[in-house]
Formats: C-alpha cells, sequence, structure tokens
C-alpha cells in the first residue's frame, strides 16, 4: 500500500505491507506510525463513497470501522481511497492499494514499512497553511515565529524519515496488539 498526503509539495508518503484481513481501525493505527502521527485526534476512511470511523454515534456519522476489513472493500490493484485525520487541521491522505500478491519471506512481518519519503507535520501546527508557515521558520533564523515553534516542538528537519524505527514502533505494535489467551478484567 501506498500512503500520500494530500497537498503538500514535495510529497509525504510511505509504502507498507499490511495483511488483507486487517481492519480499518487497526489499519488506522498503521498510518498513526508510518506517517508519524501521535493518535491525538479523530480519523475517517471513505471508500466507495461510505465512511468508516471509529465509535459512530449516528448511522450519518459512518460504520465503525472496527467492524470492516480492508480486503473486503480494497480488492482490485490501484485502487484508492480516502483517510482524513484530524478534522481541525484537515490532514487528507490518499491511500493506494498498490500490489495484491506481496511475498513476505521467512522473517518478514506482517506489517512492515517499506519506503518513505518526507517526515510528517508536526501536529496541531494548523494544517497545509500553517505547516508551510512552519517549514518557512524552520529555514530563516530571523523569522518571528522561529522560538516559539522551536520551544514549542524542538529541531524539524522536513526531510527527515527514520524507517527503522518506524518498523520498530510497528512491531512493537505488533506485540500489543496481538489476541490473548485470556481477557483481563479489571
Amino acid at each position: 500500500m501506498k500512503v500520500a498526503l494530500a497537498g503538500i509539495e514535495p510529497e509525504i508518503w510511505r509504502r507498507f505491507v499490511v495483511p488483507a484481513d486487517i481492519t480499518l481501525d487497526r489499519l488506522h493505527d498503521v498510518v498513526q506510525i508510518v506517517m508519524g502521527w501521535q493518535d491525538y485526534h479523530l480519523h475517517q476512511f471513505s471508500i466507495d463513497g461510505k465512511i468508516y470511523t471509529e465509535d459512530p454515534e449516528s448511522p450519518e456519522d459512518g460504520k465503525d470501522d472496527g467492524r470492516y476489513r480492508l480486503g473486503t472493500l480494497v480488492k482490485r490493484k490501484g485502487f484508492s481511497f480516502e483517510y482524513v485525520y484530524d478534522f481541525g487541521d484537515n490532514w487528507i491522505h490518499y491511500v493506494t492499494l498498490e500490489e495484491t500478491n506481496y511475498s513476505l519471506g521467512p522473517r518478514d512481518e506482517p506489517v512492515r514499512l517499506l519506503a518513505g519519503e518526507r517526515a510528517c507535520p508536526p501536529e496541531d501546527v494548523g494544517g497545509i497553511g500553517g505547516y508551510a508557515e512552519y517549514c518557512e521558520a524552520m529555514k530563516d533564523k530571523k523569522h518571528p515565529k522561529l522560538k516559539e515553534y522551536v520551544g514549542w516542538r524542538g529541531h524539524y528537519d522536513p526531510e527527515m524519515i527514520d524507517i527503522d524505527a518506524k518498523n520498530i514502533e510497528l512491531l512493537k505494535y505488533l506485540r500489543w496488539s496481538r489476541p490473548r489467551l485470556m481477557i483481563w478484567e479489571v
């Protein structure tokens, strides 16, 4: 699969592998990890004109994304759909099924980041316009908001992506989300 953030040039994208039977709520988790988001905000998928989201309050809000598997909704190579994260900043992502017969090696994990370019925007930066201003401030040592932005986020390199670190996070996610023999009752 490939996920690309809409409206930003040069493109911020990731290519990753997930099993066809992954549920959309878990696909959301994977996209959060591979892109570098922090999962602070709501999200939704729009697939073939239908909305899938977490914990919808009514049918008008969409369908519960935890009840649908990717492979039942997305079957053909080249099919794209939309994933929106943070309805305030309105980060629109285009997700494309690039390959349907990907073969895992004997030591490969079923969820893995293969490639990508550029760092994800910081959370709550203000959408595309806020991100553009943020990047300009990071490049201009005399920008009036530079000190504020560095204090808020620290050093930010828009070209930086650490694929190995993201794969470690995906491994942790697989470990934490594995099925359990017994339910832990609190």
